[in-house]
């Protein structure tokens, strides 16, 4: 199983309106590990090729990557993520509305049949020292085997893009304990990638996101939604009521789920007011 927390909110749109958003992680709260992994990476190569590279070629590559972070948004990935772990206190204290929230559990073949060709599931790993990263390996030798920097810059680009889509499932090893999984598309290189993104408008600015429908992609395998969900637990800290969740489901053709909720046993403090 991998295990999504979420408020109540979110879990209405999976539910009721079969959408899965994948929101940019640039806006997510880990959005600064997409950015360490990149300056990592960039700071990695430099330093490699300060050993025995000349100083023009250096600052060639140097003004590269400057170029490319500055254009961050344009390269980010969207993302909707889940963890390996069931009730756990940290998930729902981080993502799930500090416990008050709820928690899908996913079959994790399932959702990897579903999305198949048109998303990845990712396994994040957790990484500080990019040193012996393979990319930093593999820019040292494109740029120091180059006569001239502009000479291979399709290949750098193609290297760039490659960098970018790994820093989609790049965290802190001070996260390692999540166990994370990430739902993933990068859509500035996935040119098939046929969903059209959509805005959410709060009345403090505007998001971007990919929604994932739900019941088309499960109908294309002769599946269910239903079929996809495991579990639901309600929150530890949550003011739910059991009966009303399962009158919910009923109301939305998944009466199905209804023996399938359960209550957190998770115990963290509920909120002082």
């Amino acid at each position: 199983m991998l295990y999504h927390y979420t408020d109540f909110a979110a879990f209405d749109g999976i539910i009721r309106c079969a959408e899965l958003r994948l929101n940019n992680i640039l806006n997510m709260n880990d959005a600064s590990e997409m950015r360490l992994f990149m300056n990592g990476i960039c700071s990695a190569v430099i330093n490699r090729l300060g050993m025995d590279t000349e100083s023009e070629k250096i600052r060639r590559t140097e003004a590269f990557f400057q170029k490319e972070m500055a254009e961050e948004f344009h390269y980010s990935a969207y993302a909707a993520c889940f963890s390996r772990y069931r009730d756990d206190a940290a998930q729902w204290e981080r993502y799930g509305h500090l416990g008050q929230g709820v928690c899908i559990a996913f079959h994790e073949a399932l959702i990897q049949k579903m999305v198949d060709g048109v998303a990845s599931l990712r396994e994040v790993y957790y990484q500080s020292d990019m040193r012996e990263h393979p990319l930093v390996e593999a820019f040292y030798q494109l740029i120091r085997g180059a006569k001239r920097f502009s000479e291979n810059l399709p290949k750098l680009q193609e290297l760039m893009n490659d960098a970018w889509v790994q820093s989609a499932a790049f965290k802190h090893p001070s996260f390692a304990s999540e166990r994370e999984f990430r739902l993933v598309v990068s859509p500035f290189i996935s040119n098939e990638f046929a969903v059209q993104p959509k805005y959410h408008v709060t009345p403090n600015r505007i998001k971007k996101y990919y929604p994932l429908d739900l019941n088309r992609m499960c109908s294309k395998l002769d599946m269910h939604l239903a079929d996809l969900v495991g579990e639901i637990i309600i929150g530890p800290t949550s003011s739910q009521s059991l009966p009303i969740l399962q009158d919910y489901l009923t109301d939305c053709g998944l009466n199905v789920l209804t023996g399938k909720i359960s209550m957190s046993e998770c115990p963290l403090r509920k909120p002082t007011s």
